[in-house]
């Protein structure tokens, strides 16, 4: 079952990314997304809570905070760089985090993983090395059609950091999701999935006094794409906890290559064209997890 939700968390998320770049136009686009996550977040937090009769406190939120705060974090900067470039460079990059759980958490786990399951994990890290490197290679192309502009150059350089920073931040909010839900035990689905909602919710409404203060213009009725995303990204929250609850160090590969999915998107929706390299690396993505869905089985 821990595979199904897997998969579910990995299509949503890749919907999200989609939505995510649609989204981000606008000087404050990334301040106005929290808001928006945070907001349908807590919602959902609230919601979950009345139906589910699941208790909750601020110890709870506290015991949780390290999790949410590396996630949050890595989310806000994801934001930020996709305003500046496309999300077929940024999202191959940033899903890198899921290898860097994954190794995480055999390391510090000493875990000994059957041979069908290494050679999936290495077809989706290589995959995903390919998609990072290509990426890489084109914004250096990039960079030097404007030698001549320093400035701009150095630019070009640093917003690539945003989806590196990313990538480091959420793999270890990944990993230590892995130790909390699985490894350790040290907090059940039900409390993580609120505690980062809520956590999420007080970060919107920070983030929503901050524009007011700003005086930027706000209309929740006018940011159709960022509802999609915030939907999308709250759904795949969902499906999450539980996928890393039953198997954290495969979930959290499968779903750190959801980039194969908002790579296909937006060759589709946002017209960013596809080489033969980035094609070749989502089959081997895809193999990789097939692979392991037969393993599941």
């Amino acid at each position: 079952m821990w595979f199904l939700y897997t998969l579910m968390t990995f299509f949503c998320w890749g919907i999200a990314d989609l939505f995510y770049k649609l989204g981000n136009k606008e000087e404050h686009s990334h301040i106005k997304t929290g808001v928006i996550v945070g907001l349908v977040m807590g919602i959902h937090a609230i919601i979950y809570l009345i139906v589910n009769k699941v208790s909750i406190n601020f110890v709870d939120l506290l015991k949780y905070l390290p999790v949410s705060f590396f996630y949050i974090f890595s989310m806000v900067i994801g934001y930020k760089g996709l305003r500046y470039i496309e999300l077929s460079i940024s999202s191959p990059i940033q899903n890198t985090s899921g290898v860097i759980s994954s190794i995480l958490l055999v390391v510090f786990f000493k875990e000994v993983l059957n041979l069908p399951t290494i050679i999936s994990f290495v077809l989706i890290f290589v995959g995903i090395l390919i998609l990072s490197l290509v990426e890489i290679h084109e914004s250096k192309e990039e960079r030097k059609k404007y030698k001549k502009n320093n400035t701009k150059r150095n630019f070009i350089f640093l917003l690539i950091l945003f989806p590196i920073f990313y990538s480091l931040l959420d793999g270890v909010g990944t990993f230590l999701d892995g130790v909390y839900l699985d490894k350790l035990e040290l907090i059940d689905e039900n409390t993580a999935l609120v505690a980062y909602e809520f956590t999420f919710l007080i970060y919107g409404i920070i983030s929503y006094i901050y524009l007011k203060v700003k005086h930027v213009s706000f209309n929740l009725f006018r940011e159709k794409e960022k509802i999609s995303a915030a939907l999308f990204e709250t759904a795949g929250q969902f499906f999450y906890v539980f996928a890393m609850s039953g198997n954290a160090t495969v979930s959290c590969t499968v779903i750190g290559s959801y980039c194969i999915l908002s790579l296909i998107l937006s060759r589709i929706f946002l017209k960013e064209k596809l080489s033969w390299k980035q094609y070749l690396a989502i089959f081997l993505v895809v193999i990789g997890i097939v692979i392991l869905s037969f393993l599941d089985l």
